[in-house]
């Protein structure tokens, strides 16, 4: 899955990166824990598990804080 379709960078895509943009002032492990936390938190578990498909095919044009982020939400779940 390309992180843009018809040129447009998907919504799961520009919203995670625009979240990692937030927290990009912090130190690495902090801003993937802050973006981790933010996604489990307020994000549609349907718009979580788009990201998270969109990762495991390649992350096209994800944020490497994103991909962090998913990387400790997979190993932190609850489930």
């Amino acid at each position: 899955m390309s992180g843009v379709v018809n040129g447009a960078v998907l919504p799961e895509v520009r919203l995670a990166n625009d979240i990692a943009r937030q927290f990009a002032h912090l130190a690495p492990d902090a801003a993937t824990k802050e973006i981790a936390a933010h996604i489990a938190a307020f994000w549609d578990p349907r718009m979580r598990a788009r990201l998270e498909s969109h990762a495991a095919s390649g992350g096209e044009s994800l944020d490497p804080l994103v991909m962090a982020a998913l990387v400790w939400l997979a190993g932190h779940s609850k489930t």
